[in-house]
């Protein structure tokens, strides 16, 4: 059992929490019965795997994961509770913690929709749009600049399965515009904007950008989009939440196409 959170395989684990870990390793820390079986269910294999006995004796599900993994690699390790609470980026630890390779899925080469995220900084809205998109069959998800880390543990816990389902791409609007360079229409949610989205063409393929709702679009964003979408609001209410307005016009998209 560990018993030390000073435990060398609890520090590497400890430190891609951190992008800079992250990006060092080309790994993640995942917490929690669900996102680890959705990684396994995507055929991710973990390296290493963290649990705690009182969890594994009264969870079915997690017991049937460290079962399953004892059987995949050695390094498969009890820990106490204070040591899970040390692994735990929430404050009530779920009992189970696991290392695994960053999903890097290949983009296709033909999406029927691309959706492009600009300035979505607050983590819980990014992974809430990246759920949403997973449900809506969305393929291929761009990243513009000062959008928050795909891969950050709140984006990942709100995400709930979808990054292992997405191809994620961060990338720099001169990047975005030639991979949308025969994509003939690229729609920008805008809170004024000039058409209701439930007269735009969706017919694929097609390119949606999201933006942040407090700032608004950014300038490369405003200048790429070939028009602009509003949602009707009847309240008083001047801009919807980023990931509301994505989940409308992205289940438009399924019903239009």
């Amino acid at each position: 059992m560990i018993t030390s959170i000073e435990n060398e395989k609890i520090k590497q684990a400890r430190a891609l929490t951190h992008k800079k870990g992250r990006a060092a390793t080309g790994q993640l820390l995942l917490e929690g019965a669900r996102l680890i079986h959705e990684a396994a269910r995507a055929e991710l294999a973990p390296t290493m795997v963290f649990y705690e006995r009182a969890a594994f004796d009264t969870d079915a599900r997690i017991r049937a994961l460290v079962i399953a993994f004892q059987k995949q690699t050695r390094q498969v390790y009890e820990t106490n509770a204070t040591v899970m609470r040390a692994l735990s980026d929430t404050e009530t630890p779920q009992g189970i913690a696991a290392v695994f390779s960053l999903p890097v899925l290949s983009p296709p080469s033909a999406p029927a929709l691309t959706l492009i995220l600009d300035r979505i900084r607050d983590p819980g809205n990014l992974g809430t749009i990246l759920r949403t998109a997973w449900a809506a069959n969305v393929k291929l998800v761009l990243l513009a600049p000062e959008t928050a880390d795909a891969f950050n543990p709140k984006v990942v816990r709100a995400g709930m399965g979808a990054h292992f389902h997405l191809a994620l791409i961060p990338a720099s609007w001169d990047e975005i515009t030639e991979r949308l360079q025969n994509t003939p229409r690229i729609y920008l949610s805008d809170a004024a904007g000039e058409l209701a989205y439930t007269r735009a063409d969706w017919t694929p393929p097609v390119a949606l950008i999201v933006s942040n709702e407090a700032e608004g679009a950014s300038a490369a964003a405003r200048q790429l989009a070939t028009a602009t979408l509003q949602i009707p609001m009847r309240g008083a209410m001047d801009s919807l939440n980023a990931a509301v307005a994505a989940g409308i016009l992205l289940y438009e998209f399924l019903r239009a196409a």
